[in-house]
């Protein structure tokens, strides 16, 4: 399964559990704070402030920390 910016953040943590500390450094801590994120990984970055732009980027990372840990 591919990430995509579509993919939900319980998806996310579910298949690829390394997301936590990767999110938390880019400014998105509320998925170790004890307050589950539910929506998706763009609207939680958006939230956050992060461009269209740096949501690609964001997604081309996890997609190789996911190919990385094959």
């Amino acid at each position: 399964m591919k990430i995509t910016k579509e993919i939900s953040i319980s998806k996310l943590v579910d298949i690829l559990p390394e997301a936590v500390n990767y999110l938390m450094n880019k400014g998105i801590k509320c998925i170790a704070c004890g307050e589950p994120i539910w929506g998706s990984l763009e609207e939680a970055a958006l939230e956050k402030g992060f461009t269209v732009h740096e949501i690609v980027k964001i997604v081309g990372e996890l997609n190789e920390m996911r190919t990385l840990k094959k």
